[in-house]
């Protein structure tokens, strides 16, 4: 379904976007890696955030197989469970979480990119199914990750400055 913005059209007359009875929906998560600007997203069928939330967990992992991996997010009761504390736990260390205040989403770098992605994606845009839909969401994520300058320079991050 298109998300709707306001947008030019002809004087006196009232631009028609389509939208269907019954949407379908799927959920995206994502994160972001503020150094690199490469991202790593899930989309799904349904919402079971805490589940997402620890697959993503694990995706990060499975992206950076060494090292520390910093995660910035919202200091929400969502985050908080078990299934999530266990992917935590059995990280043994690799994931550090670090808790931005609740309800801030212009601290966390993802949400300037997701807002970009919902501009180019999917405002006033219509797409003949679902599939078309979740194709130009991933389409616009590789595209992005083929060149991650684009993605710092949405963010506004400097990786050169950051020790």
């Amino acid at each position: 379904m298109p998300t709707l913005k306001a947008m030019w059209g002809p004087k006196g007359r009232q631009v028609m976007i389509q939208t269907p009875a019954q949407p379908k929906k799927r959920y995206g998560i994502g994160a972001l890696d503020y150094h690199s600007g490469q991202t790593v997203v899930l989309i799904r069928r349904r919402f079971l955030r805490l589940r997402q939330i620890a697959e993503l967990l694990e995706a990060l992992l499975e992206e950076h197989p060494r090292g520390t991996v910093y995660v910035a997010w919202e200091n929400s009761n969502t985050h908080q469970d078990e299934e999530v504390e266990a992917v935590l736990r059995g990280a043994e260390g690799r994931l550090v979480v670090l808790y931005l205040p609740t309800y801030s989403p212009w601290l966390n770098p993802i949400e300037m990119l997701w807002r970009h992605f919902r501009r180019e994606v999917t405002h006033c845009e219509i797409f003949e199914n679902l599939k078309a839909l979740i194709g130009a969401a991933y389409e616009f994520f590789e595209r992005y990750n083929r060149c991650p300058w684009r993605t710092l320079s949405i963010i506004g991050s400097n990786p050169a400055g950051i020790t």
